[in-house]
């Protein structure tokens, strides 16, 4: 897709953007413009890499700017939680915040979003949190593998923002049984001892299993990098023992990981269905429209693939 907009940057301009350390591999200026393109919006979506230690004054920065939004990637979505003054039910169930709304109140005395005012908003400005990727990951599963969670079994690797999202997430839609393991085993020890108090039906072990499981879902930062180690131990787990494995990393685009699935023999994707529907649901939240998903889709393929 050329990088053409439906009209240039100008005075006007509104702005969202995506914050994480690193972005530089991130996609989501990619599709996101493409959208905002599609649906006329004077907008652009921009990516700025935002060491932790200075993410408070970023969101702050961006309010006093009136950015419309913004996204929040690895390792921002936990530490956003308190960074916010109100939050979503999707945030509260999930703990983490992907993305941020920023609010103004209306004539009515109503917080309603920035897109909906004209010009600049005067008086006081709110960031409200989001959490879009949950119902990404299970609409990616889905899509991508056939896959369903209810009844499953699945090896889950990582227990920081992503992967306590996606186990809470799991044990909501009603996974049989689930495996946490984390470089820190205290980590995965208390997501397990969070998901046995809220979900005491769905049977939850801290380690690899010895058993076949239906998926291996990878939910850690390893594999952005050529250099990175397996984020599983195959002398533990060999990956012959999964049906399916989906990497929640989408650049590149055949991890590490995936590579050695695919060899194994297993049904293998990545996260860039993930990418996009969390990313379509942040664009929906902002503007208060359906997104052009198969717009952001092609936008998406081409900029990480070369092709559609």
């Amino acid at each position: 897709m050329p990088d053409s907009y439906a009209s240039p940057i100008n005075a006007s301009t509104r702005y969202c953007a995506v914050l994480g350390w690193p972005v530089r591999h991130s996609a989501s200026p990619a599709f996101q413009n493409a959208g905002l393109a599609a649906l006329g919006l004077n907008w652009r979506y921009l990516a700025f890499a935002v060491r932790p230690e200075h993410l408070a004054e970023v969101i702050a920065g961006a309010r006093r700017m009136q950015f419309i939004g913004l996204n929040l990637t690895v390792p921002h979505k936990l530490l956003a939680y308190s960074m916010v003054e109100a939050l979503d039910d999707s945030a509260r169930r999930y703990g983490a915040v992907n993305t941020i709304r920023f609010e103004a109140l209306n004539a009515a005395g109503e917080w309603r979003p920035l897109a909906e005012f004209e010009g600049e908003a005067a008086g006081e400005i709110r960031a409200q949190g989001f959490n879009t990727d949950a119902e990404a990951m299970v609409r990616a599963l889905r899509e991508d593998l056939d896959f369903t969670p209810r009844g499953a079994t699945v090896l889950l690797l990582g227990a920081g923002g992503a992967g306590q999202v996606a186990a809470l997430k799991l044990a909501d839609e009603g996974v049989g049984r689930l495996w946490l393991v984390n470089r820190t085993r205290s980590k995965a020890e208390e997501v397990a001892q969070r998901l046995a108090a809220t979900h005491p039906q769905v049977r939850v072990q801290v380690g690899y299993p010895a058993e076949p499981v239906d998926l291996v879902l990878n939910a850690t930062s390893l594999g952005l990098r050529a250099e990175d180690a397996l984020p599983v131990d195959t002398a533990q787990f060999p990956l012959a023992r999964a049906r399916l494995v989906y990497d929640m990393i989408y650049r590149p685009a055949e991890t590490p990981l995936l590579r050695a699935a695919r060899a194994a023999g297993c049904r293998t994707a990545n996260g860039l269905g993930m990418l996009l529907h969390q990313g379509v649901k942040a664009l929906e939240i902002w503007c208060g429209r359906p997104a052009p998903v198969e717009v952001m889709r092609r936008a998406l393929r081409e900029h990480v693939y070369g092709h559609v």
